[in-house]
C-alpha cells in the first residue's frame, strides 16, 4: 500500500521541496525533519471513510508515530461538514458517506499542538469499472508462476489514471493434522512420572484454516499514451509457482482507484524515489510537497496527499491446479516432511515411556506437548511424532473462520 512508500520516504535524509506537479524533481541534501504525515483517499463508496496522521521517524527508530486528539473533517462545496473521530490508530468519519462527482471536497486537520492543515479542493475523477480479472501461468525471470492481470475500459476517455490496491485470501491445509490432539496431564508435584499423555478429540477447527494479506507497494499505470482508455492485461500480481500461498485455493480482491493528474504525478514520484535504492545514490530519496498545506507556518513541511478517488473492486478465485494443471505443488508453509528422512528421524520421533533408561522421553513430550511447540501425529511403531505445531493445527498461526466472500 502507498503508506509503506511513505515510511520508505520518511526514514531517509529530508531534502528540497518540489515546485510543481508536472516539473522534473531536484533534491537536495538537508538533515531530519520532524513533519506530519497525512494519508486520506475519499472515494463514491458509501462507507466510513479513513484519514491516518503520524510523524516522520528516523532510521534507528522502528515505526512511526500516530498523531492523537486531532481535529479531523472534510467539507464540501455545499457547505456539509464530515466529522472523524479517533479509531485505533486512524481517523474514521462518525457517520459514513461517499464523494459525489457533483461535488469538490477539502480536507482540514487540526493537531493537538495547535498547528492547522488544509488541502486543496478536490473533485471526483470518472467512475470507471473493473470489467474483469484473469489468472495464467507466465514465466517470468525464468521462474514459473501464476500472473493476475486486470482490464478496464472507459468509453468517455476521461480516467487515464489508474492505482491499484489488492487483497489476497488463500487457504491453509495442516498436513499433519489429527483428529485427536495429545494432551499432557501433570500428577502432583514430586511424582514419577510427572504424568500422561492423553488423547482427546479435536473439538475446533484446526486442520483448514484462511490466511491474508495486502498489497505493499505502488501499482500505478495510465493510458496516455494509448488512443483509448482502456487498461489491457495489466500485471497487478506475480507469483511464484513454488510459492505456499497457491498451494491450495487461493482468493485476490483487486482495488481500483482512478485518480486525478496531480494525485498520479504524486504517488508516480512516491513510487520513483521509494524504489531508488541507496540513499548515498546521486538521485536521494527525499521530501516533496503534496496537496496538503499549513495555514499559520507556511515554511513548514506536511508529507502526504488528500485524493478523491472513484473505486471498483473484483474478486477473483482459483485453485493451484487450474492454473498451472501437472505442476508439482509448492511446499507447505512449514517444514513437516513426509515420509521423514532417515537423517532427521530423530528430530520428530519421540519414545514415549518413562523411567531412567535414556531412551525413555516421556517428560519431555510431556514438555513439549505443553508448551504448544509441537503437536502429536501417531506412528505406527506406537513411538511419538512430534511436529512444530504449524503441522498439525493451522490455528497456531492462521484463522479457522471461513470469510464470508469464501467460496470453495
Amino acid at each position: 500500500m502507498k503508506k509503506v512508500f511513505l515510511y520508505r520516504l520518511l526514514v531517509t535524509l529530508m531534502l528540497s521541496s518540489v515546485l510543481g506537479c508536472t516539473t522534473p524533481y531536484q533534491y537536495q541534501t538537508n538533515g531530519f525533519e520532524d513533519a506530519v504525515v497525512i494519508e486520506a483517499t475519499l472515494t463514491n463508496q458509501f462507507k466510513n471513510q479513513e484519514v491516518k496522521l503520524s510523524r516522520t521517524y528516523k532510521l534507528d527508530e522502528k515505526t512511526p508515530t500516530f498523531e492523537s486528539k486531532a481535529v479531523v473533517y472534510i467539507t464540501d462545496d455545499m457547505g456539509n461538514k464530515y466529522d472523524f473521530q479517533e479509531n485505533g490508530e486512524l481517523y474514521t468519519s462518525l457517520n459514513p458517506f461517499q464523494a459525489s462527482p457533483d461535488h469538490s471536497y477539502q480536507l482540514h486537520i487540526l493537531t493537538k499542538n495547535g498547528r492547522s492543515y488544509i488541502s486543496s479542493t478536490e473533485k471526483l475523477p470518472q467512475q470507471t469499472q473493473i470489467n474483469n480479472l484473469e489468472s495464467k501461468a507466465v514465466t517470468k525471470n525464468g521462474q514459473l508462476g501464476v500472473e493476475i492481470t486486470v482490464n478496464s475500459a472507459d468509453p468517455t476517455n476521461n480516467s487515464r489514471y489508474y492505482r491499484y490496491e489488492y487483497e489476497e485470501t488463500y487457504k491453509v491445509i495442516a498436513p499433519k493434522w489429527y483428529p485427536q490432539k495429545a494432551v499432557p496431564v501433570l500428577f502432583a508435584p514430586g511424582s514419577n512420572p510427572k504424568g500422561r499423555v492423553v488423547l482427546e478429540n479435536r473439538t475446533s477447527e484446526a486442520r483448514i484454516c484462511y490466511l491474508n494479506q495486502t498489497s505493499n507497494e505502488l501499482i500505478l499505470t495510465n493510458t496516455n499514451q494509448l488512443s483509448e482508455d482502456k487498461v489491457t492485461d495489466f500485471p497487478v500480481r506475480f507469483i511464484s509457482s513454488k510459492d505456499p500461498i497457491i498451494r491450495n485455493r487461493y482468493s485476490i480482491l483487486v482495488k481500483q482507484y482512478v485518480q486525478t493528474l496531480a494525485a498520479h504525478t504524486f504517488f508516480e514520484t512516491l513510487k520513483e524515489i521509494s524504489n531508488n535504492g541507496s540513499i548515498l545514490s546521486q538521485t536521494q530519496p527525499g521530501f516533496f510537497y503534496g496537496n496538503i498545506k499549513p495555514v499559520d507556518n507556511p515554511g513548514e513541511k506536511v508529507i502526504g496527499f488528500f485524493e478523491v478517488s472513484s473505486y471498483s473492486e473484483k474478486r477473483l478465485f482459483f485453485n493451484f491446479s487450474d492454473v498451472l494443471p501437472g505442476q508439482f505443488a509448492p511446499d507447505y508453509q512449514y517444514d513437516c516432511p513426509a515420509p521423514i528422512p532417515e537423517t532427521e528421524i530423530s528430530n520428530y520421533l519421540f519414545k514415549y515411556c518413562f523411567g531412567s533408561s535414556p531412551v525413555c522421553q516421556g517428560d519431555l513430550i510431556l514438555d513439549l506437548l505443553g508448551t504448544g511447540k509441537k503437536v502429536y501425529f501417531p506412528d505406527e511403531s506406537g513411538d511419538y511424532i512430534l511436529y512444530p505445531i504449524e503441522c498439525g493445527d493451522c490455528t497456531s498461526f492462521s484463522s479457522n473462520i471461513k470469510p464470508s466472500f469464501w467460496i470453495d
